[in-house]
């Protein structure tokens, strides 16, 4: 048998070296033989998905996307003599995989939602943030120019997408989040597409343009580092809820394309990848400290055009989403970020956590706290996406994106 490999940077050190104490049971460092066979799927990127781009480029102008809609919304069968690649792609993410339990989708969204806007902490604060040390990944941002340009509108963007993908019975076939799904895929064969057309593209160095390996990446800082995030904070779940989180991000993960032998069944599983990742992807540089910076700026951009008060909620926002990137990804990573170091703004996320932990604690023990606190969190998190709207012209179809690409 191969030797388990040293654990990488990200596990010896801050919030996922204590996680990993925590809530992992077992041994989870791979052999030489598995990152080996991990690392083929950098290789490897989304042929039905990529066809469907390349259909598009060969019909009339956006034709190929007023096909897509219809077949998104009505189903494949409703064209009259679809293409045989949106057949090809249609049949495939409509033949639902046999592990897929709705009952269990229902559950995890739910778990999900009880988080409520604090849910959103996780997200910029430690999956994005998180996810800007995987420097190959961040090569097609950084090409496209729109992560620096419009990083606090593609920030919304995310957690809006989030919110569509999270809501109970929106993965239904033709509903909300099974189409926002779908289109991010759509989004993903385009960055591709226009990737691959570079001449400067280094296929050496950054491998395939958002090939498996990212975007199974992606799937587990929405799955995976959320459930770690939110408990980070003073979340609490079940066994049964941590396990349905990530059943409904498995599913999410399918129809986004990823390859079914990089969607985690379990959250052994889930840890086992994410280790993967931390030791062959997590290579920061300097684009990572470029997308970086962007991101606290948009934090910092809350008190733009109010004065004195301006100034305080700037500094806030960002001691607050600054503390919360350092906890969880360790000082040597979050100085590398060039991210701001605030003792006493991290002291106070940590007291904060306590906080949610006790009242978390005192919820489980009264009848109906938690469907209460479902209800609230729901209220939240569409109050907020109405915010949203008002400030930011949100396209749910993300046209946008594709034509940027």
């Amino acid at each position: 048998m191969d030797e388990r490999l040293p654990d990488p940077e990200l596990f010896r050190r801050g919030g996922f070296s204590l996680a990993a104490k925590l809530f992992v049971k077992h041994d989870i460092r791979a052999t030489e033989r598995q990152v080996r066979r991990f690392r083929e799927f950098a290789q490897a990127q989304d042929p039905k998905a990529d066809a469907v781009v390349a259909l598009f480029r060969r019909l009339p102008k956006n034709r190929g996307r007023q096909l897509f809609e219809q077949a998104l919304t009505d189903g494949i069968h409703s064209l009259d003599a679809p293409p045989a690649e949106l057949v090809d792609f249609f049949e495939h993410v409509e033949a639902t995989p046999y592990w897929v339990d709705p009952a269990r989708l229902d559950r995890g969204a739910k778990a999900i939602i009880r988080t409520g806007v604090l849910g959103l902490f996780p997200l910029g604060d430690m999956s994005l943030m998180g996810g800007y040390l995987a420097s190959r990944a961040t090569k097609a941002l950084v090409a496209t120019g729109e992560i620096e340009r419009m990083a606090s509108q593609r920030l919304v963007e995310t957690a809006a997408w989030w919110m569509d993908v999270t809501t109970p019975g929106a993965l239904a076939i033709g509903q909300t989040g099974y189409a926002s799904a779908l289109r991010v895929r759509l989004v993903h064969a385009h960055v591709r597409a226009a990737m691959n057309r570079r001449p400067d593209w280094d296929y050496d160095e950054w491998d395939k343009p958002v090939n498996q390996v990212q975007t199974a990446g992606t799937l587990l800082l929405f799955s995976l580092v959320f459930v770690y995030g939110t408990q980070l904070l003073g979340i609490r779940y079940s066994d049964r809820e941590r396990a349905d989180i990530l059943h409904l991000w498995r599913y999410v993960g399918w129809l986004l394309g990823v390859d079914e032998e990089l969607l985690p069944a379990t959250e052994d599983d889930a840890w086992r990848l994410f280790w993967l990742l931390a030791t062959t992807e997590f290579i920061p540089d300097e684009d990572s400290k470029r997308l970086a910076r962007a991101l606290l700026e948009t934090h910092a951009a809350i008190g733009e055009g109010r004065g004195a008060v301006g100034k305080v909620l700037s500094h806030v926002s960002v001691a607050v989403h600054s503390s919360i990137s350092r906890l969880v990804l360790g000082k040597s990573n979050a100085d590398f970020l060039e991210i701001p170091n605030d003792p006493i703004a991290q002291g106070a996320i940590l007291a904060v956590a306590a906080g949610n932990f006790a009242a978390e604690t005192a919820r489980r023990f009264i009848p109906g706290a938690t469907a209460l606190q479902e209800y609230l969190g729901t209220l939240e998190r569409r109050r907020y996406v109405d915010r949203l709207g008002k400030i930011f012209k949100l396209d749910p179809t993300y046209a946008r994106h594709m034509k940027a690409a």
